[in-house]
């Protein structure tokens, strides 16, 4: 009985310790797979300065902002993004050329800062 309840006591910390691991990255619960892959239609913009930016990715990278910008920031410097071709440096500039208000400008973003 003894050994039930210690067995029981066991399962669950480990449960615990692996829910709580799962939600400790920089996008909380969602994979940052999953946030990048959100994020496709942006692939354009990313890497070209001048292009312009698909309505859809505004909206997308709008509410990725207003939900966790952290994540945003993570998913461009990941290696996901680096193996997609990604410009970390064109692509930080998209929540402006989106013009949105409420963007993280002044904040780092690995060495990048958000304009």
């Amino acid at each position: 009985m003894k050994w039930c309840k210690f067995i029981s006591v066991a399962l669950m910390s480990l449960l615990i310790t692996l829910a709580s691991a799962e939600a400790a990255g920089e996008c909380g619960r969602m994979p940052i797979g999953q946030a990048a892959s959100s994020l496709s239609p942006c692939l354009a913009a990313t890497k070209n300065p001048r292009g312009k930016v698909p309505p859809v990715c505004c909206a997308k990278v709008g509410a990725l902002i207003r939900t966790n910008p952290r994540c945003l920031s993570a998913v461009m410097l990941s290696p996901l993004a680096k193996k997609a071709g990604i410009n970390p440096g064109v692509a930080i500039a998209i929540p402006k050329r989106c013009n949105i208000r409420n963007r993280p400008s002044g904040k780092r973003c690995g060495r990048y800062i958000v304009p």
